[in-house]
């Protein structure tokens, strides 16, 4: 074997030694988490911004940029039109517990009722079901390296949260939703609001 033979494959084998120790080195970014598996510190699915793409070609609700800005807070701006999300704990809706349905903050489409409601522990208003499935979009969501189901308002587009398959009985889903997508509706006013919607014969 040539010495020049002997240097070439000496570099290779430390080339190739420096790259498996590259590969077993752990990530400085952990992976994000459900909410429910979460560690102090460690980040949540429930916890980030979405970057799914919404379809909004079949939402019937329809608004510019300026006039949604003008509409909402931008609180509200930042999490339904931008996929954002609020901090756990510190929101209107997540210990909220009188007796009405949830509508969404972009339009006037009743989305989860407070009987579906309950207390996840992880910060964030959850529910077991929306009130519709027709107004309730989900799409798959690989942000941040973990793969999760997001879920949006089909009549406006609204980004509203994640849904997750480890929610208790009877349909085991948890629908951890963003308080700042949703505007609060008491049962009397509620009930009075379906009476009025009521097609007259």
């Amino acid at each position: 074997m040539t010495p020049r033979l002997v240097t070439l494959l000496f570099g290779l084998t430390a080339a190739a030694a420096v790259l498996v120790a590259a590969e077993s080195k752990p990530s400085k970014k952990p992976m994000a988490k459900d909410a429910l598996e979460c560690k102090p510190g460690e980040i949540s699915a429930c916890g980030l911004p979405s970057h799914v793409v919404i379809d909004m070609s079949k939402a019937k609700v329809q608004r510019t940029d300026a006039e949604w800005r003008a509409m909402l807070t931008p609180e509200q701006y930042k999490v339904a039109r931008q996929q954002g999300t609020e901090p756990p704990f510190r929101n209107a809706y997540h210990d909220h517990k009188e007796d009405g349905v949830y509508f969404s903050v972009c339009s006037e489409t009743p989305l989860f009722d407070s009987r579906d409601k309950f207390d996840s522990g992880t910060g964030w208003p959850s529910f077991t079901k929306p009130i519709e499935r027709a107004f309730v979009g989900e799409t798959r969501d690989v942000s941040y390296g973990m793969v999760s189901v997001e879920v949006h308002c089909l009549k406006d587009g609204a980004h509203l949260g994640h849904v997750f398959d480890d929610g208790p009985r009877p349909t085991g889903m948890r629908y951890c939703i963003n308080s700042a997508s949703l505007r609060f509706m008491p049962r009397a006013e509620y009930d009075a609001w379906v009476a009025k919607s009521q097609p007259k014969n």
